[in-house]
């Protein structure tokens, strides 16, 4: 592939600029003071066709800090509306997002967009900026979950600055360059119906079928007036229940399941309060802004079918029949409830499901749930349990990141219970009799589903102390691991091993 030097050279294509004036504004970004590079993602530099030139340039720093526009870019920042914690919260928008430009060719566009460039229109007295703290969390997080292979928008550049931005105390700014197809919400549509112009709604809703649903016109052409909206409908459902699914089954809590945070194609928007959980609780919150719980681990499928609702009351000013939407939505739980019955057989080593194995799986949460177990070594361990493995323990020790000696029995010692645990884990064993799949076969599979590395809150915690006095080799260590989550690094124990005392300490909120 033919590499660019400079964010100049690479093709420009801005079709969400092309559309009505009325989805955007078009604003220069503020630029912030004495900004530094912490950091640049070469793999999504190289989906952009950047060279190694481009990123060393000026040009990069000064476009990723804000302090310049990308030549042959379209800055501007989208308005959408949305429901917040439930309720209906009116107008949103970009407060501290530009979008710099659509890159590439028509056919694969990617946009470009700053997050803590300044204040825009829709900034609702805030200042537009984003800090160091939670920028660095966004960075690490997208890409952690394009190593686990879940769709998300993607980080190419952590610009800094010593400029001060005020908010629970005074921290430094930074901008984060974000990379996604599409940055477009279930907000996007709310706004326009709830504003009564189905002429801005029939818009955005046939952009977005244009570039990222067209099969939807073609399997509609001779159906009834409107149907393509209705099918427009059940793909995002579709999207939104795998997505669910693959949330749920690595322990990530979004913490602000909004409708304007909700990607239109099924993508992880917006890293603010989240978190991958230590000890698994059901009732997990990861953002200790959400004292009711709305946006708990157990309640996210739920909260995205409510939101799927919210879309499609935005879509009967297109199609106004309720039966048929209601059929495209219905769509969403089968859907869940299959990815999530195909995840957890692949993080069980199951070849398929048999009778009983849902009550099998539902002991393992209960299990989980009473014992706190570690949500992430669970999995991991159960592939090496006792009676179930014939690795060596060299090898052992390598799959589990260290995370068990000759002492400690895998899967068994993470539960308090561990009479409860062994009488589970016979139960599994006599269910991975009935399968004539080898052992080695079974153990790499599971490992090859079940992370060793994911971003805990420490592990992040400790990147951003490193940040702050300029360092960014723990935000490199970190995204070599999280890039290859399931393979077993030596000398990597601490990033694999259970989390330090004084993570139980750590919050996050909507300020992070």
């Amino acid at each position: 592939m033919k590499t660019h030097d400079s964010f100049a050279a690479l093709p420009k294509v801005n079709s969400f600029a092309s559309l009505p004036s009325a989805f955007y504004t078009r604003l220069n970004t503020k630029p912030l003071t004495d900004t530094a590079l912490l950091h640049v993602n070469r793999e999504v530099a190289r989906m952009l066709a950047l060279s190694d030139v481009a990123l060393a340039s000026d040009e990069f720093l000064s476009v990723v800090s804000g302090t310049a526009a990308m030549d042959g870019g379209a800055t501007l920042s989208a308005v959408y509306s949305g429901h917040q914690f439930g309720v209906w919260a009116g107008q949103l928008g970009d407060g501290r997002a530009h979008l710099l430009a659509g890159v590439g060719h028509p056919d694969n566009e990617l946009e470009i967009q700053l997050k803590g460039a300044g204040s825009t229109p829709y900034s609702r007295m805030g200042d537009g900026r984003a800090v160091l703290r939670s920028s660095v969390r966004e960075y690490l997080a997208s890409e952690a979950m394009h190593g686990l292979g879940i769709p998300t928008t993607r980080a190419l550049a952590l610009a800094t600055s010593t400029q001060p931005v005020i908010r629970e105390t005074i921290e430094s700014a930074a901008v984060v360059t974000r990379v996604a197809p599409s940055f477009i919400r279930f907000g996007s549509f709310e706004h326009w119906s709830s504003r009564k112009q189905p002429g801005e709604l029939k818009i955005l809703a046939d952009y977005v079928i244009d570039r990222f649903y067209q099969d939807c016109r073609d399997s509609t052409e001779s159906a009834k007036p409107g149907q393509v909206y209705v099918e427009l409908l059940r793909r995002v459902a579709l999207k939104t229940a795998e997505l669910m699914a693959a949330w749920q089954v690595v322990g990530f809590c979004h913490g602000v399941m909004n409708t304007d945070n909700m990607s239109i194609i099924g993508l992880t928007l917006d890293y603010g309060p989240f978190g991958f959980m230590d000890g698994f609780d059901a009732r997990h919150i990861c953002n200790h802004t959400d004292t009711n719980g709305r946006y708990s681990w157990h309640a996210q499928p739920a909260v995205a079918n409510w939101n799927l609702f919210q879309l499609a009351n935005s879509l009967y000013d297109l199609v106004p029949d309720a039966e048929r939407l209601q059929g495209a939505l219905a769509e969403f739980e089968p859907r869940f409830l299959s990815a999530m019955q195909t995840k957890m057989m692949r993080k069980l080593g199951l070849s398929e499901w048999l009778a009983g194995d849902e009550g099998l799986v539902d002991e393992l949460w209960s299990l989980m749930h009473a014992n706190k177990a570690d949500f992430t070594l669970t999995f991991r361990q159960l592939a090496h349990a006792p009676g179930l493995s014939g690795a060596t323990y060299e090898q052992i020790s390598i799959d589990l990141g260290g995370t068990t000696s000759l002492t400690l029995q895998p899967f068994i010692d993470l539960f308090v219970d561990r009479d409860a645990a062994s009488a589970w884990l016979r139960r599994y064993q006599e269910r991975i009799q009935r399968q004539s799949t080898p052992w080695q076969e079974r153990v790499s599979g599971m490992l090859a589903t079940n992370p060793l590395y994911v971003l805990r809150n420490h592990l992040a915690q400790q990147a951003i102390d490193a940040a702050k006095q300029g360092d960014s080799s723990e935000i490199e260590r970190l995204m070599a691991l999280l890039n290859k989550p399931y393979n077993g690094v030596q000398g990597m124990e601490s990033y694999s091993s259970l989390p330090p005392a004084w993570a139980s300490t750590l919050e996050v909120s909507c300020s992070s």
